[in-house]
């Protein structure tokens, strides 16, 4: 697949994505429970898309890779924040 078509469903993607939060009543709802208890919110949203080719002959679906342990990193500043969440990190 070339790089601007990829650059483009990219972009169609986000923006997708974007209009969808913003028109959310609930989503709407509840930034506006915020800032009516005092507080400005910033919401940030990150999302992490790859694509590949599909292949018709080897490929293996997402169920067929083997059940392998996944290593965690945890940045100290990763550990603050899930322990200020009361999320225990051990």
């Amino acid at each position: 697949m070339p790089e601007g078509d990829i650059k483009r469903f990219m972009k169609n993607l986000g923006e997708t994505i974007n209009e969808t939060l913003a028109d959310s009543p609930k989503i709407n709802e509840c930034l506006q429970e915020i800032r009516d208890s005092g507080y400005e919110i910033f919401l940030v949203i990150e999302a992490k898309v790859g694509f590949s080719r599909k292949d018709n002959e080897g490929a293996s679906a997402p169920s067929d890779l083997p059940d392998e342990p996944v290593q965690l990193r945890i940045t100290p500043e990763d550990a603050k924040f899930l322990k200020s969440l009361k999320i225990s990190v051990d």
